[in-house]
């Protein structure tokens, strides 16, 4: 198992590696003599840090180490004025006025986790600030070098940050808006497999009613369904990255989750398809034909698409490829509507066939709405992203048949 699971992504054990020589480094702090006199005990915050903020990402890395050292500094600042205006009431109204200030901080601030913007992107960092303030400021009543022990604590803090972001980002990163960007584009490849094989199994002709056997592109769009979630996570950790690559600093993000709503959206008009392909009760063959000549064309040219757009997207070019199949799929529609209009509300068969035959022609119409919608969104993340233009090659063979020859003109009265 645990073969399998180094030799599925093998960033895990990179992953593992740097956390080792992350937290090696950190534990110099007790080895050097210089610096543990100037840190003491406090050290070991350093090595917590690493412990609990690198994570397997560099956005989640960053994330979590800014939300912890900046909440650090902040709570840290805040607990040592709380206990140097305690201190001003005397013995007896210093725990009061500290108990106090507790009270109000941790209110205020477990509410503000309940805001969707904070919760995002500052949950931790909020959780870390109850947590440093409460600790400053209630060990200040006993121990009366609450400064020195703040900074320390700050001090070492940082610096477990800083060496646990330095290691996750220059030694072999992983970019979370890579992985992101990379599932927005697969997961259109998955719809495109299942549109690009439907026609063909759907309206196969079959001699016995055995049930369907579910192929690989049939179960390939169902992760897509459940997708939300994680596009979600992915986008609020890319945002913390730095510019890499063909990613610039804040890079349009939250189109990607426009982007990736949509083949969602268009996946559970595909489940719908996928419960009359795998449904035991099927419709007649002769029934099934009425309609198959624009359908398969439909679905086959609307996979088309859709891979067309995922490749534009996964190498971030700009590119108008998928709109001939998409005009394609359109033709099709109308020739579909008028078989509908014209045989299949005549066809003397069983209503409920006609009725699921109907129901699946409509589905096609409707994964036509989607692909367009999906389109534009793609090129509007295009836009946005700065992908780059890719202009139209004409092979030779092409461009001699364009060039050579007489030219006509053809005038036409009336």
């Amino acid at each position: 198992m645990l073969k399998k699971l180094g030799q599925d992504d093998p960033r895990r054990i990179v992953h593992s590696l740097k956390v080792a020589l992350a937290l090696t480094l950190v534990s110099m702090l007790f080895y050097f003599e210089p610096l543990y006199e100037g840190l003491g005990l406090a050290a070991m915050w350093a090595i917590l840090t690493v412990v609990v903020v690198f994570e397997f990402s560099v956005g989640a890395t960053i994330g979590r180490g800014l939300n912890r050292m900046m909440s650090t500094v902040v709570a840290a600042a805040l607990g040592i004025g709380a206990h140097r205006l305690a201190t001003l009431t005397g013995n007896q109204g210093e725990p009061i006025l500290i108990a106090l200030f507790v009270f109000v901080e941790a209110g205020i601030v477990t509410f503000f986790r309940f805001i969707p913007q904070m919760k995002t992107r500052y949950d931790y960092g909020l959780l870390i600030f109850n947590v440093t303030f409460c600790l400053v400021s209630v060990s200040g009543y006993r121990d009366k070098v609450v400064i020195q022990m703040g900074f320390e604590r700050v001090c070492t803090i940082t610096i477990g940050g800083c060496i646990a972001v330095a290691v996750c980002v220059f030694i072999r990163p992983v970019w979370i808006g890579v992985e992101l960007h990379n599932r927005i584009s697969t997961n259109m490849e998955k719809l495109a497999n299942f549109l690009e094989e439907f026609g063909d199994e759907y309206f196969k002709v079959s001699e016995n009613e055995q049930t369907r056997e579910k192929s690989s592109f049939i179960e390939g769009y169902k992760s897509v369904l459940t997708s939300k979630g994680s596009e979600n996570t992915m986008a609020n950790l890319a945002r913390w990255e730095p510019g890499h690559g063909n990613f610039r600093f804040r890079h349009p993000w939250e189109q990607y989750l426009k982007v990736g709503t949509l083949p969602r959206q268009c996946a559970f008009k595909i489940e719908a398809l996928n419960n009359y392909l795998t449904s035991e009760t099927q419709t007649p063959q002769e029934v099934k034909s009425i309609i198959q000549g624009p359908s398969v064309v439909i679905s086959s040219e609307c996979g088309k698409a859709l891979k067309e757009l995922a490749t534009s997207v996964k190498k971030m070019t700009k590119s108008s490829s998928n709109e001939p199949h998409i005009a394609k799929s359109k033709d099709a529609a109308e020739e579909l509507k008028a078989v509908i209009r014209s045989s299949l509300c005549k066809h003397p068969a069983d209503s409920l066939h006609i009725i699921q035959e109907g129901a699946v022609a409509s589905l096609l119409l409707e994964i036509i709405t989607c692909i367009e919608k999906i389109a534009d969104a793609a090129h509007k993340l295009a836009s946005q992203a700065h992908f780059k233009d890719v202009k139209p090659t004409v092979k030779p063979d092409q461009e001699n048949s364009v060039n050579d020859g007489p030219h006509h003109v053809i005038t036409i009265e009336g």
